[in-house]
């Protein structure tokens, strides 16, 4: 069940942690260019934290580092330290995991997930790698928000692992209906409206 929250610039915006950032139909940003971004941590004081959920790369998560991960290929979680890799996943076993709701969490003990790997129990299904993030600094977010860049959603995150990465953003759009429905329509090349 999708909530939507309206961005009204005469109401205060919330962003919170497990809530999804969609990106306006035309951004002209490229490395939010029809995106979906999973809040990960908001704070009032230090700014916000997310991944980027549907540009997936051709590199496995094994090339990167040495973890056998059968089919896991990286996603670009953002512009931001892309020599870092983060994940997220639906383990409720892995310790100091932060839960994001809806039964998935952000990080927590690599050496357990480095066992799950070796078990094969991780897959595209459960377990999503990150190369970077996205970031904001305080008040930067708010400021694209009040511009009408991004569209705030609250929605079961379990859409990440069910849905094929790159019908995400369209998906969702379609989901909430009304004109976000028209916006997941719209063409990729917007001159050609």
């Amino acid at each position: 069940m999708i909530e939507h929250l309206n961005i009204n610039l005469n109401e205060d915006l919330t962003v919170d942690s497990g809530y999804l950032l969609i990106s306006e139909p035309f951004m002209p940003d490229p490395n939010f260019e029809r995106s979906v971004v999973l809040i990960c941590e908001h704070k009032e004081k230090s700014g916000t934290f997310g991944f980027v959920l549907n540009k997936p790369t051709e590199v496995s998560v094994g090339e990167l580092i040495d973890l056998e991960l059968l089919e896991n290929k990286a996603f670009i979680g953002g512009p931001v330290e892309q020599n870092t890799l983060h994940f997220i996943h639906t383990f409720d076993t892995i310790e100091d995991a932060t839960p994001l709701g809806n039964g998935v969490y952000w990080g927590g003990n690599f050496d357990q997930v480095r066992v799950y790997a070796d078990s094969k129990i991780i897959s595209s299904t459960n377990c999503r790698f990150f190369m970077g993030y996205s970031g904001w600094g305080k008040k930067q977010l708010d400021s694209e928000l009040e511009q009408n860049a991004w569209i705030i959603c609250k929605i079961d995150l379990n859409i990440i692992f069910q849905t094929h990465p790159q019908e995400l953003w369209r998906t969702i759009l379609r989901r909430m209906g009304g004109k976000y429905k028209a916006f997941a329509h719209f063409p990729d090349d917007h001159h050609l409206n």
